[in-house]
């Protein structure tokens, strides 16, 4: 008894996918119904996977020790609110005064600076101005040269620190430390070069130049009273916390902040990072969770709808086969192959849109994809349970025809 079921459902698929394909445009409507869900749910869980990653990024790129504060409130962007809100005074107070404080380093910024090298140009790179122990402030080591110093800030030295880009733009694979080049209308020696970090948070982090602030104020005639952000590093990041909280009030007096002010500066920690990120993703899931229901709901009430009207069409091949010896369980069988055959197809389809559209958004950078097995296992494992679910009751339908109605074509 037992061999004889290898053939059995063998024979029970020849005829199931015989059948899919005699009645083509249904089966493209199911294909396609299941196929728009499995890609949003693909979406999901490989959207959620590569953000999951980029949050562990992140967090290493930005420190789990250290603060970036930026003048203006970026969470209550009123017309007119300043930005311009941190000072001197500002610097040396929390370098002076603000405990478990480790390093300080203030910084401004000049976008879209030409840079040239003989017949290399660049149109345009961020010039980011700050002072000694940059490279040390975001743990961004060099691949050569060195940090800047105190002594370049009091002299307002022409020296740089090149990023990863820059760099080969316009030395090559060249050691360009020790080498000049023009940076808008003045000659600028590089001492050092970061290492290679890679694109994180939207935008290309190693597309830059580092000088002395003093160096960017006084060539680009900016305002020396203000900085736009401050990178602070605290000695005990399992107190950040408590640290942070105290930073907050510290600024809020310093600027002479009312109970009912708000806050004219905004923090940035790995922990911000994080609750940015997971509202993302919630949000992400949320949506896209909507959508992959939806669909393949609309897949599996197509699929319904379609195998009872099959069911009827082919009520004569039904009785037919009934009268020739086919069981209930195996006409049972026969459509519940047909639509796990169906939801199946569908599942690949809806996978192959989904990874490429994840990978069309991710060049776009909208999004960042991970793929992984589970996808695989779970975009088909829904496909097949839609198939199941939905196919049962017409499948059932099927099997309880009785052969001599069905073959008078009365079912």
């Amino acid at each position: 008894m037992s061999a004889a079921w290898p053939t059995r459902i063998g024979r029970l698929r020849g005829m199931a996918c015989a059948a899919l394909w005699a009645y083509k445009a249904r089966s493209l409507f199911v294909i396609l119904g299941v196929g728009f869900g499995v890609a949003a749910l693909t979406l999901i869980v490989t959207a959620v996977d590569g953000a999951e990653r980029k949050a562990v990024e992140l967090v290493e790129w930005f420190g789990p020790d250290a603060a970036l504060v930026f003048g203006g409130n970026f969470k209550k962007r009123a017309v007119g609110m300043r930005t311009n809100t941190l000072t001197e005074d500002d610097l040396r107070a929390i370098r002076q005064s603000l405990p478990g404080v480790s390093l300080v380093v203030p910084m401004r910024s000049k976008p879209d600076v030409p840079l040239r090298h003989q017949d290399n140009n660049v149109p345009g790179t961020t010039v980011i101005g700050a002072t000694e122990d940059y490279a040390g402030a975001w743990n961004w080591p060099l691949v050569e040269g060195r940090d800047l110093t105190d002594e370049d800030v009091r002299l307002a030295a022409r020296v740089a620190i090149l990023g990863d880009k820059p760099a080969r733009e316009l030395f090559g694979d060249q050691s360009p430390v020790g080498r000049t080049f023009q940076m808008g209308k003045f000659q600028v020696q590089v001492i050092g070069r970061l290492k290679y970090r890679g694109a994180s948070g939207g935008g290309d982090v190693d597309d830059r130049v580092i000088i002395p602030i003093t160096t960017l104020t006084s060539r680009f005639n900016l305002d020396r009273r203000y900085y736009r952000a401050m990178r602070i590093k605290f000695i005990d990041p399992q107190r950040m916390a408590p640290q942070v909280e105290n930073l907050r009030s510290f600024l809020r007096m310093s600027h002479h902040l009312a109970d009912s002010d708000d806050d004219d500066f905004s923090i940035i920690t790995a922990d911000e990072i994080l609750k940015f990120l997971a509202a993302f993703k919630g949000g992400l899931v949320a949506f896209l969770g909507v959508t992959a229901a939806a669909a393949m709901l609309v897949g599996g009430f197509v699929l319904a709808n379609l195998f009872s009207i099959s069911v009827s069409e082919r009520s004569r091949e039904i009785g037919l086969k009934k009268a020739l010896g086919a069981t209930k369980n195996a006409i049972l069988a026969q459509f519940l192959l047909e639509a796990a055959f169906l939801t199946a197809i569908g599942g690949l389809v809806g996978l192959a849109l989904g990874l490429g559209l994840g990978q069309l958004l991710t060049r776009l950078g909208m999004l960042e994809i991970l793929f992984s097995w589970k996808v695989f296992f779970l975009s088909l494992g829904s496909a097949l349970a839609i198939g199941l679910i939905f196919g049962l009751k017409p499948a059932q339908a099927a099997a309880a025809l009785d052969p001599i109605s069905a073959l008078r074509g009365e079912g």
